[in-house]
């Protein structure tokens, strides 16, 4: 069955918001929506949806103009084994003492790596972005430096790779939490994968809006691989919740944004301990 896809960029959150309010309404009716800040540092987002029958040109049109979008741009998507494509084109990466693979790789995890088993077919957030990996060597670094977390949070998990890598390194249960209960169901998945069900507790929130994030709080290490707009919107947070002498991990952020996030945070009472760049992005760690 075909799909189609339906793709347009507007400035501001809230516009994009309620034009992805009103997408769901479209008939044919979409068969998923998404609206996201593009990592570009343009500041527009992205509004799309998916439909397996050709959306209503003239429906999009007036719903662009309507909203102050610029026109649907409306495509095709061939018939793909999206699992047998990823599995083709992924493939393990190490990040320090941590490797990231697929069932269909297991003969390569070495025998002294952290092997974390994320499945091609839940391939946001694999470890394969230079985000994920510069969590991932973040965290390694911590390690090697002698840090040891008690407390771990993982805001905007994804995969929840960066919380299975945390409670592969300590003993303790590790929080994750996600706005999208998709990524929570993954997040949840990969736990029963890793054999970590009972050690990584997986909910959906909005920052750390969730009773499961307050009660545990405060955090010896806070992961949050996100966007910028985002992150800086949780410093206060980040800083309510970090407990003195912890640690918190940032990343999603372009290159030329990192200054922008380090200003929010040390004015929030962090201090900057690592700076890094892997390609287009940086990662940042902080201590409290």
């Amino acid at each position: 069955m075909p799909t189609y896809t339906a793709l347009t960029t507007l400035p501001r959150k809230e516009a994009a918001e309620a034009l992805g309010e009103a997408l769901e309404g479209l008939e044919p009716n979409p068969t998923g929506v998404g609206v996201f800040e593009m990592e570009d540092g343009s500041g527009l987002w992205e509004v799309g949806g998916y439909f397996e029958a050709p959306p209503d040109g003239v429906a999009l049109a007036l719903l662009a103009a309507a909203h102050g979008a610029k026109d649907f741009a409306v495509s095709e998507l061939p018939e793909t084994d999206w699992v047998a494509e990823v599995r083709r084109e992924l493939h393990p990466v190490t990040a320090g003492r941590f490797f990231v693979y697929g069932s269909h790789d297991a003969d390569k995890l070495p025998d002294d790596a952290v092997g974390l088993l994320i499945e091609a077919a839940m391939a946001f957030g694999t470890g394969h972005h230079g985000t994920t990996q510069g969590c991932l060597e973040a965290l390694d670094a911590l390690i090697s430096d002698g840090f040891v977390a008690h407390n771990t949070v993982d805001i905007g998990c994804g995969t929840a790779v960066l919380a299975l890598a945390a409670a592969k390194t300590w003993p303790e249960t590790v929080l994750a939490s996600d706005i999208d209960q998709v990524a929570v169901d993954v997040a949840r998945a990969n736990a029963v994968a890793n054999g970590l069900t009972d050690r990584v507790i997986c909910v959906e929130a909005a920052g750390f809006e969730h009773r499961e994030l307050s009660e545990n709080a405060p955090f010896d290490l806070i992961f949050a691989n996100i966007l910028k707009g985002p992150l800086i919107d949780l410093a206060p947070a980040m800083a309510q919740r970090s407990a003195k002498g912890g640690r918190v991990i940032l990343s999603g952020l372009l290159i030329a944004q990192a200054d922008d996030v380090i200003a929010a945070y040390v004015e929030a009472g962090f201090s900057l301990i690592r700076r890094a760049e892997l390609g287009d992005w940086a990662t940042l760690t902080l201590g409290h």
